[in-house]
């Protein structure tokens, strides 16, 4: 079974159950269950130089023949591959004492939505992930957690409950305090794979710390999910898609 299939199979069972706060009163996962971290990949970068009055898009921030030959042995997208790789990269900048490679972020990613691709959406050449990919309403049935509404149904349409939206399933709240621009189009979209993405990344950075250490990779790991199932699938996608090592610059514990 490819990487592609099993997160197909797996983003179905998991009926996008979207990234979010732990949850009072739900059981933790303990250290002896939970992956140890995956070796995180940073990416080729573009050559083409960049200042902060001069900002780049994070889909054109790693290198075109590394995006092409990723793509090829990965299976995964260019389109989206260029953002999970863009966040690693900008990340690296912003945070670079967190570590995050874009492999990571493609694991989550393949986990959540099948790369933007579940239930037949695509996204498009801007990065906008259509349709739009919603998540079930968190309301407390079993294996859910309940979210009442936070937003009056602006970002999920639910405006009784709580879902996760995009491509990398943000709850409303989540992604009102750690939205990013990733294709500085001057606005934040959890439907556009940039936005969603470096989101994604911050988000896990700022959570977890260094993730290359396994303390700090379960303090995000959780954050995002708290399954011990969802962290061993998202470890296990991760390294797979790192490849060998000597395919990019890679660090992990």
């Amino acid at each position: 079974m490819t990487a592609r299939t099993r997160a197909a199979a797996l983003a179905t069972v998991l009926l996008l159950a979207g990234c979010g706060p732990s949850g009072e009163g739900w059981p933790g996962p303990s250290q002896r269950d939970f992956p140890p971290a995956p070796h995180q990949q940073v990416p080729a970068a573009a050559s083409a130089p960049r200042t902060a009055t001069d900002p780049v898009p994070i889909a054109d921030l790693a290198r075109s023949a590394w995006l092409r030959d990723a793509s090829q042995r990965t299976e995964i997208p260019v389109r989206v591959l260029a953002a999970y790789a863009g966040a690693s990269l900008r990340v690296a900048e912003l945070e670079p004492e967190c570590g995050l490679g874009w492999n990571t972020l493609a694991g989550i990613g393949a986990v959540e939505s099948v790369h933007g691709s579940y239930l037949g959406a695509r996204a498009e050449t801007d990065g906008t992930v259509r349709p739009p990919i919603i998540g079930i309403p968190l309301d407390g049935s079993e294996g859910v957690m309940e979210i009442l509404d936070t937003d009056d149904g602006t970002l999920d349409g639910d405006p009784e409950w709580d879902r996760a939206v995009g491509p990398m399933q943000f709850i409303p709240t989540t992604w009102e305090s750690y939205a990013q621009d990733g294709n500085l189009d001057g606005r934040a979209d959890p439907h556009q794979i940039d936005d969603a993405a470096l989101t994604a990344a911050l988000y896990l950075c700022r959570t977890g710390g260094d993730v290359t250490t396994d303390d700090g990779w379960k303090a995000a790991l959780t954050t995002y999910n708290r399954s011990v199932s969802y962290a061993h699938e998202v470890a296990e996608l991760a390294e797979s898609y790192a490849g060998e090592p000597g395919a990019g610059a890679v660090s992990g514990a």
